[in-house]
This record gives structure tokens, C-alpha cells and sequence, in this order.
């Protein structure tokens, strides 16, 4: 399939039979029309299960034979996850499959009755008309090693959160039972600190113990850098706490399931993030875009999760739009509004450039060399923000064309620009 607009209406051609389904979690809908919009048989309504999927294969089969249609082109809108299915099949079996905007869909539903009803016979009418006109895209469905790593980022992406509301409860536990805790220890989940919360975590606990005690109980799983100042600062802190005395019981109880659960998952956090390194090596400019100064390997293995194979790309600007970075602009005659960015895209992919942007500023003296020209300019300056928005769309021009050639990062490159009109504005 071709992303050009142009040619996909030309891909739409007399001989094209179009096939409409409105996605829906246990049954789909289908309706099939010409490159006319003369709408052929009834609607087929099709269990989401291997036989629904045969069984919309025949129905199409037939009415290309009764209708003399050589090609035939499935379109859906995408809902939730309950397309991927129908789409990893249909592709399978060397059809064409595209996919059109749920805005579309909402917006030109009254085109055909000038009506606001919504239901799964109409939108499935909706959706084959749009493919007909050409407004639809081709999904990027990853294959191998790029599923994997998609699947890797998603689980990663879940023990992360999961890891954060743990330690959030956790935090939660410490403020109301032992809030003088963090006196004594700046991190909750260092070794003598953890240990300490798994055994001896309120101060009626720790009363009863001298800091020689503390300290021997320490000993068992530290053997450097905590001494009997520490202790003593402990035992100090619990004889002075301000904490609650009630309830201590099943809150001893919370706080150990708590503690297990923050261990569990910090110890799959890290087999994880090893097994997506090692993923890592299999593909091609992975490991030039992790030697590039400020940018972390996340950041990379997010980006190729969410791109997949950067050969199947033809230009960066097609990278930018997936990560809804193309700028729009809202004018009228004489009003012309401010120029922002779509947001039309892979959230995930946006937040991943945005978060690499800022680190990448900092450390690394190209992008510094970029933002700082970009904010000082004399002419039309970008404020703070904008400059990093728009290196982030100069981030994915570096990361494409890394990815296309495997070569080494070389910043010069991108400030020759900067440094032929910084010697105009010197003359």
C-alpha cells in the first residue's frame, strides 16, 4: 500500500470491491460497496472468532464473483484492542487492510442521511465510503523483534506504575506510624532503611532495643557504612515520635505485604529492562542512538516500540507526524492564530521524545548549542518550551537518519546552520 494521498485514491480503482467493518468486541459489522458508492448484498454480521473471520472471507469472496471484483480493500476504525485480531489475519492472508479516523467517521456520519444516529450497520456504511475517497491510513502492525520490544515497553511501562503506587502507600505508612523515619534515613528503600521496615518498623518496636541492638541487627545485612550514631539517632527518634500508637497489628501486616510486593516487582523491573538491552542488540542503529551523549537506551527501545522498523519509512517527516509534532495553525482572513502542535499521534512516542529532549539540553552540547540559538535569535525567537518541542522533531530527523545508515552521531552537522547566521549577523 502507498501513503501518498493521491495514490491511495488511485489504488481505489473500478475493479476494487470496499469493505467497511465497525470493530466491536464480541461481533463485527461489514458492509461492502464499488469505488462508486453502489453498496452490494446486505450487511454480515460476524462473530469476533476464527470461524466469524472465515465466514466474512467467503461472503466476500462471493460478492467479488457476483460483482466481477478483482481487489478487494478492508477498512475499520480502530476500537481499543479488539481490531488487532481480524487485522493480524486479514493481513496474513495477503489482503489489504487500512484503518480510518474515529473523528472522520464521527464527523461524516451525516452525510449520507442527514442524520445524528450512530449505530454499527451505519458506521460500517461510513467507514467504506471514507476508504473510497482515500482517507484512511495503512496500520503499522510490528513484526517480530519490534513486537517483542512493544510488548517489552508495555510490561515495563506497568511495573513502573505499579512500583510507584507501592512506594507511594508505603510513604503513605511511614508518615503515619514512624514520620520521624526519614530523620534517620534519606532513602526508605536502602538496604538498612528496608531492613528496618521489615522488622522493627514503629517506634513501640524499636523502644524497647539499645542502639547496640540496632546495630547488630544491621550488621546481619550491612556490613559497611552504618555505625551506633545511626542507631542511636533511631532509637532517639522512637522514643520521641509523634507517630500513631493504634492499630499497629494489621498495619504491620500492610506494610510487610507492601514491602513484598515493591521487592517483587523491582526485582522483574530489572530481569525486564536486561532482557530488553539484550533485545536491543539485535537492531540495526539501536546501538549508535544510545551512544549519543544525554540519551538513554529507554528512550531508544520506546522509540523503535512504537516506530518498529524505520527502513519501512520513506521520509522523518512521516516519524513527526506519528508522534503528532506537525504544527497547525488556526487563520481567518486577517486573524491568524498561534501555531501549535497537532497532538495527532502516539502519545507514548510524543512523551518519550519530550522527556529525552530535556536530559539531552543539558548534557549534551549540540542540542545545548540548538536551544540556546533558537531562544536568542534575533529573529522570532522561540520561547523555552517551543524550542524544546521543536527539538524534539529535530530529534526524530537524527534518529531516522541514524537508523537508516547505522552511522555515528555527528553533531557538526547540525550546527552548520547555526553557525553560517551567527556570521551574517557578526557582519
Amino acid at each position: 500500500m502507498n501513503y501518498n494521498q493521491n495514490r491511495k485514491i488511485s489504488q481505489i480503482t473500478p475493479s476494487t470491491l470496499i469493505v467497511g467493518i465497525d470493530i466491536a468486541k464480541d461481533k463485527h459489522v461489514a458492509r461492502a460497496q464499488d469505488d462508486r458508492g453502489y453498496e452490494f448484498g446486505k450487511r454480515l454480521v460476524f462473530d469476533n472468532r476464527i470461524h466469524g473471520f472465515q465466514q466474512l472471507l467467503d461472503w466476500v469472496f462471493r460478492l467479488q464473483k457476483d460483482n466481477e471484483k478483482t481487489n478487494v480493500i478492508f477498512g475499520a476504525e480502530p476500537t481499543g484492542h479488539f481490531w488487532l485480531g481480524l487485522a493480524y489475519y486479514l493481513i496474513a492472508k495477503d489482503n489489504d487492510f487500512v484503518l480510518v479516523n474515529p473523528m472522520h467517521v464521527k464527523k461524516s456520519k451525516e452525510l449520507d442521511d442527514n442524520s445524528p444516529t450512530k449505530n454499527d450497520t451505519k458506521d460500517a456504511r461510513v467507514i467504506a465510503q471514507l476508504v473510497k475517497d482515500g482517507r484512511y491510513s495503512v496500520p503499522n502492525l510490528l513484526q517480530g523483534i519490534y513486537a517483542e520490544l512493544r510488548e517489552g515497553i508495555k510490561l515495563r511501562d506497568q511495573l513502573t506504575k505499579q512500583l510507584m503506587i507501592i512506594e507511594g502507600r508505603i510513604q503513605n505508612s511511614i508518615q503515619r506510624y514512624f514520620p520521624e523515619f526519614d530523620d534517620v534515613f534519606k532513602e526508605w528503600d536502602g538496604k538498612t532503611a528496608f531492613f528496618t521496615l521489615r522488622h522493627f518498623p514503629f517506634p513501640s518496636d524499636i523502644r524497647d532495643m539499645t542502639p547496640e541492638e540496632v546495630l547488630a541487627q544491621w550488621k546481619t545485612v550491612v556490613k559497611a557504612g552504618v555505625g551506633i550514631k545511626r542507631a542511636r539517632n533511631l532509637v532517639d527518634k522512637a522514643n520521641k515520635s509523634i507517630g500513631i500508637e493504634i492499630g499497629l497489628r494489621f498495619a504491620r501486616k500492610e506494610l510487610n505485604s507492601l514491602l513484598e510486593q515493591y521487592r517483587l516487582y523491582h526485582d522483574q523491573l530489572e530481569e525486564l529492562e536486561q532482557e530488553i538491552a539484550d533485545l536491543m542488540e539485535d537492531i540495526p542503529g539501536a546501538k549508535e542512538m544510545i551512544a549519543i551523549k544525554g540519551l538513554g537506551a529507554t528512550t531508544v527501545a520506546t522509540f523503535f516500540s512504537e516506530v518498529g522498523d524505520i527502513t519501512k519509512y520513506k521520509h522523518p517527516q512521516q516519524l513527526v507526524n506519528m508522534a503528532g509534532l506537525s504544527l497547525r495553525e488556526h487563520s481567518s482572513g486577517k486573524f491568524k492564530g498561534q501555531t501549535k502542535i497537532t497532538k495527532r499521534g502516539r502519545k507514548k512516542l510524543r512523551k518519550a521524545l519530550y522527556l529525552a529532549v530535556r536530559p539531552l539540553v543539558a548534557k549534551n552540547p549540540t542540542f545545548k548549542a540548538l536551544h540556546s540559538h533558537y531562544t536568542t535569535r534575533p529573529d522570532r525567537p522561540l520561547k523555552k518550551q517551543q524550542s524544546l518541542i521543536a527539538l524534539c522533531g529535530k530529534l526524530v530527523r537524527v534518529l531516522f537518519a541514524i537508523g537508516q545508515k547505522q552511522c555515528e552521531f555527528d553533531g557538526s552537522k547540525l550546527l552548520q546552520g547555526i553557525s553560517q547566521s551567527d556570521s551574517l549577523q557578526a557582519a
